[in-house]
């Protein structure tokens, strides 16, 4: 069972202000804020009442965002595009150039680095057939350049199981991690359209 300070501080929002309740009549402690209402120059949130929690709930339970409003705001206020029709510098289409990259500042090379790839990484086959990354990873395994064929696959796998398998190396089972990520290199590339 929660004790009682536990209780008191579990509602999301309490802010214990010393002040009291803003709710003409009430003693209790003012620790929920609450808006103090639309008037004529009504430019979001800023001014604040502060409420106990019974009058809070109480005001949270008659509260409507769109009393005031005329017919026109409601319908704009629910126009899932609302906001989207302001154009942004970088799509505008009056005339001004988007932002050039000599623009930002990146001490860090935070936007850089992640354009430049390590070497080889983007390096393209012969034959223009795509790799996808697991592809690369499991070449790299295995050794074998992104230009290998399905002979050279083939090869390779070969070379390295009898270099790997503990039938080979007199029992000694030190190896069997490298063997299964080779089997499992091979299995998943010899299926690839790209070694076909």
């Amino acid at each position: 069972m929660a004790s009682a300070g536990e209780r008191r501080t579990r509602f999301h929002g309490r802010v214990e202000t010393g002040r009291s309740c803003d709710h003409p009549g009430c003693a209790g402690a003012g620790e929920f804020r609450a808006p103090a209402g639309r008037g004529p120059t009504f430019d979001g949130p800023g001014d604040w009442r502060w409420l106990c929690l019974d009058h809070v709930r109480a005001f949270n339970s008659g509260y409507n965002y769109f009393s005031g409003m005329s017919e026109e705001e409601i319908q704009s206020a629910h126009n899932p595009f609302a906001g989207w029709d302001r154009e942004t510098r970088a799509f505008s289409t009056n005339g001004s150039p988007p932002p050039r990259w000599a623009d930002f500042t990146d001490p860090l090379d935070a936007i850089g680095a992640r354009f430049r790839s390590a070497p080889g990484q983007n390096q393209q086959r012969a034959d223009g057939r795509v790799l996808s990354e697991g592809d690369r990873k499991y070449l790299r395994v295995l050794g074998l350049p992104v230009d290998a064929d399905r002979r050279a696959l083939r090869t390779r796998y070969a070379e390295l199981v009898r270099k790997f398998h503990p039938d080979r190396n007199g029992g000694d089972r030190s190896h069997e991690q490298a063997l299964q990520a080779v089997i499992e290199a091979y299995q998943a590339l010899k299926a690839r359209p790209v070694f076909a």
